[in-house]
């Protein structure tokens, strides 16, 4: 099993204005930038799923006003030409967030967040402070984090999100405004705030790379290990730069050991896969389930599976064939798609426990289908479908700084770091925590939603000569996932709608060039 070792940039109160320099300079110099957020809650989860988009959106609403942002996860991925196609610099920050006005935490959200390492003594004390709404004064001419949303808007780089329509309304009301009450003017706000498109994994790994399953991890081991065998082809394939910080930034970044399964290496040991979480990426028993999260082998099972259909339909066509050479009077009827495959406009569907497709779910006469209500029973992690909660086991990427004084290593994707070295000793660095302590942060969820990213532009820059961020996707650009829907949310200004007033001054604003 290869080992890789990953640095993610922790951000507190005491080091935010250390650090300001490097995060503006990552988000500006970006190609994109996502982000990742981890919430205090999300109350009612039946009215977030409500078939009324309208009333699904004022559900939201309802939560984002009523609860906070307790981290934020801020990946930047900046294109490097002359180190070859599809080559990036990996910047990860994680900041930890104190909301000053009073929010509610929900129990669940607590517990889950605890069970993957979050410290809340550390957020109580080191938090980086914020207000949530509109401008309480002049804090835009202080560097806080809603400044800090304020260059991100500025920089006018594509957004890139999983399942992001939660993320986006508590990033609007935490750290822009206050939410406009109907949905026609919050998509009219941000249509404007991000005029280079917000994009979503979630949506691209079903519509656009097609993957069986959509949750954020099973999406992005599932695209690292495609791109492994690109690699091992020797042809076009997504590569990232990793760095090593100096010694005196140890105490700000978190190293992390993350491991590859060894295609080589069979298990001793068979191991039952929780189908649950196979197919929703939860599981109601969490960490006390006796049966396997482990994505690799969901990945292994769903592979195998897939090779199985293609050599039943290799053997169906040679009976087909077979037969059509055979002298008949009648002609031979040609048969439809076999049982099973996709059409054209519909994604591949994972089954749960044999039964309900969670995408495909629909919402008919107002109330829940099965696969819906058990997705809402088990959000743990206070995000529909999204728990993310088999992250001891995670894979590699990577950090980047753009600080003269780091020095920049370039390795493939692939390729194991065998130890962190000071600049100054080189000595081999202790890792600071462990991967089994905690791996599920803000920062690392955002950098597994880049990396999906990245790797789905990868692919369609084959069919296409026009490369430029501006094209890149067109199918997934302003496309938000809707969950139980098998439509997007479009992210397109309508004639009926209006801004809100609170973003048409916060506009005025970012285009002050004294900020």
């Amino acid at each position: 099993m290869t080992c890789l070792t990953i640095p993610v940039v922790d951000i507190h109160n005491e080091n935010f204005g250390e650090l300001w320099p490097s995060l503006l300079l990552a988000l500006k110099t970006s190609t994109f930038i996502a982000v990742d957020t981890e919430l205090s809650g999300l109350g009612e989860r039946k009215n977030l799923l409500n078939q009324c988009v309208e009333e699904r959106y004022k559900a939201i609403c309802h939560a984002a006003r009523t609860r906070s942002v307790l981290s934020l996860g801020i990946a930047c991925f900046k294109e490097l030409q002359e180190k070859g196609e599809n080559a990036y610099l990996s910047q990860i920050f994680n900041l930890t967030l104190l909301c000053m006005d009073n929010y509610t935490i929900e129990p669940q959200s607590v517990q889950f967040l605890v069970q993957h390492g979050f410290d809340f003594n550390k957020q109580y004390s080191a938090g980086i402070p914020y207000q949530k709404g509109n401008d309480k004064g002049h804090e835009h001419h202080v560097k806080g984090v809603r400044t800090l949303f304020l260059e991100l808007l500025r920089a006018r780089k594509p957004l890139i999100l999983h399942n992001g329509l939660i993320d986006l309304a508590f990033l609007y009301q935490c750290f822009y405004a206050q939410l406009p009450d109907n949905l026609g003017s919050f998509i009219a706000d941000l249509s404007e705030m991000f005029p280079a498109g917000i994009y979503d994994t979630k949506y691209a790994s079903e519509f656009e790379i097609r993957l069986t399953a959509s949750y954020l991890e099973y999406a992005y081991k599932k695209c690292k290990r495609e791109n492994s065998k690109l690699i091992d082809l020797h042809t076009k394939h997504l590569s990232i730069e990793f760095c090593r910080y100096p010694a005196s930034m140890s105490t700000f970044v978190d190293y992390r050991n993350c491991s590859m399964p060894d295609p080589n290496k069979s298990n001793a040991v068979e191991e039952n896969i929780c189908e649950r979480f196979s197919a929703y990426g939860w599981c109601p028993n969490g960490l006390n389930c006796t049966q396997s999260h482990n994505i690799d082998l969901i990945i292994d099972e769903d592979e195998k599976t897939c090779e199985e259909k293609k050599e039943k339909k290799k053997k169906k066509n040679k009976r087909k064939r077979q037969k059509s050479m055979e002298p008949s009077d009648q002609s031979v009827k040609e048969e439809g798609p076999e049982t099973g495959l996709f059409t054209e406009m519909e994604p591949p569907r994972k089954q749960s426990c044999g039964t309900t497709s969670l995408a495909g779910t629909s919402i008919t006469h107002g109330c829940l289908t099965e696969g819906l209500q058990e997705e809402l029973s088990g959000t743990l992690d206070c995000r529909m479908e999204e728990d993310k909660e088999s992250k001891r086991h995670i894979n590699e990427t990577a950090v980047r700084s753009e600080d003269p004084a780091v020095d920049v290593k370039t390795i493939s994707t692939i390729s194991p770091i065998e130890g962190t070295k000071d600049l100054t000793g080189g000595v081999k660095r202790e890792n600071s925590k462990s991967a089994e302590g905690g791996t599920h942060r803000a920062g690392f969820d955002a950098f597994m939603t880049g990396y999906i990213m990245g790797y789905a532009w990868m692919l369609k820059k084959g069919e296409s000569s026009d490369t430029s961020p501006g094209n890149w996707l067109p199918d997934c650009h302003n496309k938000i996932y809707l969950s139980g829907k098998n439509v997007p949310l479009q992210i397109v200004k309508s004639v009926f709608s209006k801004s809100s007033r609170a973003h048409a001054q916060k506009m005025k604003l970012l285009s002050d060039s004294s900020l």
